[in-house]
C-alpha cells in the first residue's frame, strides 16, 4: 500500500509537470499547425534567467515571475520575428509542412549553444523553496516532499486560469477562433497574427513554468530539459494534440505510468515506457483520448 501511494503521488507530480510542457506544445500547434521544439530551448533560456536572480536576490519566487515573463517574451519573439517571416517565404510545395518543424530544431540548437556560451555546461542547481524532504508515514518516509505537493498547487492553479481564460473571455474566443478559423476571424475584425502571437507568448510562459519546476527535483544544463520536452510531445500525441484538456490528461496518464513501471518493473524501462504508451494509443484512437469535437471546445 506503501508503495502504490508513492507511486500515485510522484506519478502525479511529475505528470503535472508534463501537462504544462504539453499544453504549450498544443497551444503553438493549435495556432499554426506546428509542433515547436524549440519550446525545451525557450524553457531553457528562461530557467537559466531565473537561476541568475537566484543566485542575485535568493528569491525563488521572483526567479519564477521573471521566467514566466521571460518565456512569454521569447516566445513572442520567436514568433513574430522567426516563425512569421518564414510562413511568409514557405508558401507552397510539401516544403510547407516540415520546413517549420526543421526551423524549431534549427533553433532549439541556436538556443542550446547560446546558453551554454553564456553559462557553461557545468550542472547547476535551484534550490526549492519548501523542503523536498519526503513526507512521514508511520515509520516510512514517502518519497512525495513538500516540494512535489507544491508543484501539483502551481500547475493546478495555471490550469485554472487558462481554463477561465480560453472559455469565459473575449481574449480566450480570439485565441481559438484564430487557431481554427483564422480567415473567418479576420473577417470578424480579430487581428490574427497578432492574436497568435500571444498564443505563442503563453505557450512560452507555461514552458517556463515547467522548466523551472521541474529544475529544483535535479539540475540545470543546457540539455536538462530535453527529457522534459519528449514526455512533454509525448502526453500531447497521447492526449490529442488539438485539446488543452487532452495535454493534461496526457501529461496525467505518461506521469502515473512511468512512475508505477520506474517502481513496480525497472528504471531501465522510464524512457520506453513513454513511447509504449504513445503507439498504443496511436493504434487504438490516432486522434488522442481526448478528441472530436470536445477537443474543439477545450
Amino acid at each position: 500500500m506503501y508503495k502504490f501511494i508513492s507511486s500515485l503521488l510522484i506519478g502525479l507530480s511529475l505528470g503535472a509537470i508534463y501537462s504544462l510542457m504539453s499544453i504549450s506544445l498544443v497551444l503553438v500547434w493549435r495556432s499554426t499547425r506546428v509542433v515547436n521544439f524549440a519550446q525545451a530551448g525557450q524553457a531553457i533560456v528562461s530557467t537559466y534567467i531565473a537561476y541568475e536572480v537566484v543566485n542575485r536576490t535568493g528569491s525563488f519566487w521572483l526567479a519564477f515571475i521573471v521566467a514566466i515573463l521571460a518565456g512569454a517574451l521569447l516566445g513572442a519573439i520567436v514568433d513574430r520575428y522567426f516563425m512569421r517571416p518564414l510562413f511568409k517565404r514557405v508558401t507552397t510545395g510539401p516544403i510547407v509542412a516540415i520546413a517549420p518543424v526543421v526551423a524549431t530544431l534549427g533553433l532549439l540548437g541556436i538556443l542550446r549553444a547560446i546558453v551554454g556560451f553564456i553559462w557553461g555546461v557545468e550542472l547547476k542547481p535551484i534550490a526549492a523553496p519548501v523542503s523536498l524532504d519526503g513526507y512521514s508515514l508511520g515509520s516510512e518516509v514517502l518519497p512525495f516532499a513538500p516540494y512535489n505537493a507544491l508543484v501539483i498547487l502551481i500547475v493546478a492553479i495555471v490550469l485554472i486560469v487558462l481554463s477561465l481564460l480560453f472559455q469565459k473571455t473575449n481574449l480566450g474566443l480570439s485565441l481559438r477562433a484564430s487557431a481554427f478559423s483564422p480567415e473567418i476571424a479576420r473577417l470578424s475584425g480579430v487581428r490574427v497574427n497578432e492574436i497568435r502571437t500571444l498564443g505563442w507568448a503563453i505557450a512560452g510562459a507555461a514552458g517556463a513554468i515547467a522548466g523551472i519546476l521541474a529544475t529544483p527535483t535535479s539540475y540545470l544544463s543546457p540539455n536538462s530539459l530535453d527529457i522534459l520536452l519528449v514526455f512533454g510531445f509525448a502526453a500531447a500525441v497521447i492526449g490529442g494534440l488539438e485539446s488543452m484538456v487532452g495535454a493534461v490528461v496526457g501529461g496525467l496518464v505518461l506521469g502515473l505510468g512511468v512512475t508505477f513501471v520506474s517502481n513496480y518493473v525497472s528504471t531501465s524501462l522510464i524512457f520506453p515506457t513513454a513511447f509504449v504508451f504513445l503507439i498504443v494509443i496511436l493504434l487504438v484512437r490516432p486522434s488522442g483520448i481526448v478528441a472530436g469535437k470536445r477537443s474543439r471546445r477545450a
